[in-house]
């Protein structure tokens, strides 16, 4: 598996983005869906990854710089045939590798309160995320969750 950097022109990528926001309005009221699509993810303080096997996209996320000391995790999304091979994992380290390079204190995220997501949930804490108040622009949600990281 190689992560690597992307400019978000992809077709496979693109692809996969949207279906990560199909996802997102299937299992969360509009007003609840914080996944950016493709543009909002072309912003300067954004920074996204393709994890790829030769040409085929295993999964992707992003990595948003809130402030010089805290960034949050964007798009963290696994294709459906790759699911349970350890791709988000790997993207996760990566991230967070790459966040304790620019010398950031903590690491944020906001993830789904309902059932779908708990694997999701369950990843992060075995990294060692924790529960923690809504951060950033969030505010308290029924249907999300947010969890940090002390680098």
């Amino acid at each position: 598996m190689e992560i690597k950097k992307d400019d978000l022109t992809n077709s496979q990528v693109i692809e996969l983005l949207l279906d990560h926001l199909k996802n997102m309005t299937l299992h969360s009221p509009p007003e609840s869906v914080h996944a950016l699509d493709v543009e909002g993810l072309k912003k300067p303080e954004i920074t996204f990854w393709g994890a790829w096997e030769e040409d085929d996209l295993l999964g992707c996320g992003a990595l948003k710089e809130l402030d010089r000391q805290h960034g949050e995790i964007k798009s963290m999304k696994t294709s459906s045939s790759h699911l349970r091979k350890g791709v988000a994992k790997r993207l996760l380290e990566h991230i967070i590798d790459e966040a304790r390079q620019r010398g950031y204190q903590r690491l944020s995220l906001e993830t789904g309160s309902m059932d779908a997501f708990e694997p999701a949930r369950r990843l992060y804490v075995n990294m060692g995320f924790h529960y923690c108040q809504p951060f950033s622009d969030y505010t308290k949600d029924p249907n999300s969750m947010f969890m940090t990281l002390e680098l």
